[in-house]
């Protein structure tokens, strides 16, 4: 009898667990963790044999939506040790708020032989009912939290409908001020450049490889847990992340859709528009000169039924006969396509007297002229934007290493000097690449002065030549400049061989230019009886 009560009255170890979900608080001399430790020791002492351990068992700023969190994993280690009898907490969803762990703890608790209290819903684990209202309530609290994620996905989703910035990492080009996007013009600058490569070369990666090439580096991030992420070389990934966000065309996704947002893009919503085409290969290089330039409509001339037409030559004798045949004629047979094939001198002259009828005036050389200003006069206000900004981030970045510099004799430990120094690195290497800019930005805006142009604006300084003169020039260029010319003001010929008309779509010569439309300019004329086949 003596042994059996002796079991009875021998203290019941209790480890106090207490949980916070955020850190917000913590700093204040009694804060939420010693309220909730304060309740479970007064409900401790009420019972008889109990007592507690002398350690501590707090969790400040961890979520209980999983068990990853280094006071309860103390916990969990003591009970398997033998050093806990019973688990006091001051509400339930203080050890868990996931169903699925807490059976698991509970399991775990068992096998221990240990007990768990919630001093607040007076229960247990003691007992069968204890054990199925214990149950019960976690499956509200999950139920709960499940409810709180659907509610805080429903609120962003909202926001983004009315175009509000929700957080995430800025993207570049933008700062966050007052929760809201606001336009970083020195970084602005180089999202458009990336949009411009991109459309000069039409590929994500050599635009990656123009931009490394220049000394340019990605967005500098500080991650929400203070993390800073360095600015890198720019790889395909990171040009296709700029080139496919919304955002950029002053736009804000919800799901997959796009709504107006209330902050201000950086690229016009045409050129995005003609970016997201090229990207989904819808278009093509148009300037393939390199196989048999003889043909100046490769590429561009279609057949009403959709289907491009491709060339072909027959020889008789020492004479060779060129001319364009519909590709669905040609692999389906004439069930697709009723079309004949064309005389490829034919449709070419009569291209070529649509483009003299259109210079004749002088009105389209005027044209390109114009834009050609309007390019150059854009490219200056870039460059200008960041002759302006570049010496505030140099002075900035100057001062930060000087401070850090100073910081470096006040560091305590190795790797506090270690972080310091990656850090000096890094700003020193941001410095070089900004003040280099500067040097280049100064150069570019001399050269622009002396009216030194990119190979895009070259291109349309000889069009505009060549239109100026049309009927003396025509005769004298290669056969490969007179393609190049074609496909410089033509984007589709079209011949509706049924009924005899030819519809010839001229370019929009600046479809890199803020005022771009796309449209270009329409000629439709009967098709000349030598012209069908």
């Amino acid at each position: 009898m003596r042994g059996f009560g002796t079991a009875l009255t021998q203290p019941k170890r209790c480890a106090i667990y207490t949980r916070k979900s955020t850190a917000i608080g913590l700093e204040q001399e009694f804060n939420t963790l010693d309220a909730q430790r304060e309740a479970c020791l007064a409900y401790i002492q009420r019972q008889e044999h109990w007592t507690t351990t002398d350690v501590r068992y707090d969790d400040g700023g961890f979520t209980g939506a999983n068990i990853e969190r280094p006071a309860f994993q103390r916990l969990l280690e003591d009970i398997d040790a033998g050093k806990v009898d019973i688990v006091v907490v001051y509400k339930v969803d203080r050890l868990s708020r996931s169903l699925l762990d807490f059976a698991r703890v509970m399991d775990r608790f068992n096998r221990a032989g240990a007990a768990f209290v919630s001093v607040t819903q007076n229960f247990s684990t003691a007992d069968a009912m204890g054990r199925l209202t214990l149950n019960m309530l976690m499956s509200f609290a999950e139920f709960e939290r499940e409810m709180i994620g659907e509610r805080t996905r429903d609120k962003i989703a909202a926001a983004r409908r009315k175009g509000k910035w929700t957080g995430g990492p800025v993207p570049l080009g933008y700062d966050v001020i007052d929760k809201k996007l606001v336009v970083n013009e020195l970084e602005a600058v180089l999202v458009r450049e990336v949009f411009a490569l991109y459309e000069e070369h039409r590929s994500a990666l050599v635009t990656a490889r123009a931009l490394n090439d220049k000394g340019r580096r990605t967005k500098r991030h500080r991650a929400q847990n203070g993390n800073v992420r360095a600015a890198r070389k720019w790889s395909k990934d990171a040009v296709l992340r700029v080139l496919r966000n919304p955002v950029y065309a002053g736009l804000m996704a919800a799901g997959d859709e796009l709504h107006e947002s209330e902050h201000d893009g950086l690229i016009d919503r045409d050129r995005f528009d003609r970016v997201q085409r090229q990207l989904d290969g819808r278009v093509t290089r148009k300037r393939d000169h390199g196989r048999n330039p003889a043909y100046l409509l490769r590429g561009i001339l279609r057949c009403a039924c959709g289907a491009a037409m491709t060339t072909a030559s027959t020889r008789k004798g020492k004479t060779e006969y060129r001319y364009y045949r519909c590709v669905a004629r040609t692999k389906e047979g004439r069930g697709a396509c009723s079309s004949r094939p064309l005389p490829a001198d034919a449709i070419e002259a009569f291209i070529i007297d649509r483009i003299r009828e259109v210079a004749t005036d002088g009105s389209l050389a005027a044209d390109v002229e114009r834009r050609l200003k309007v390019r150059v006069a854009g490219r200056r206000g870039e460059l200008q934007t960041e002759r302006r900004a570049l010496p505030t981030r140099i002075a900035k970045l100057s001062s930060e290493g000087r401070r850090l510099v100073e910081k470096i004799g006040e560091a305590n430990g190795e790797a506090a000097a270690t972080l310091l120094d990656q850090r000096i690195a890094e700003v020193g290497d941001e410095l070089d690449r900004c003040e280099r800019r500067l040097a280049e930005v100064e150069r570019s805006l001399a050269g622009l002065d002396d009216a030194e142009l990119d190979d895009a604006e070259l291109e349309m300084k000889w069009v505009a030549q060549a239109l100026a003169d049309f009927d003396a020039v025509w005769d004298v260029l290669t056969t490969a400049n007179q393609a190049r010319l074609v496909h410089a003001l033509v984007r589709r010929v079209e011949v509706n061989e049924a009924s005899g008309a030819v519809t010839a779509v001229l370019v929009d010569l600046a479809v890199r230019d803020e005022d771009s439309n796309d449209a270009g300019v329409t000629q439709t004329a009967p098709v000349h009886s030598e012209v069908r086949a």
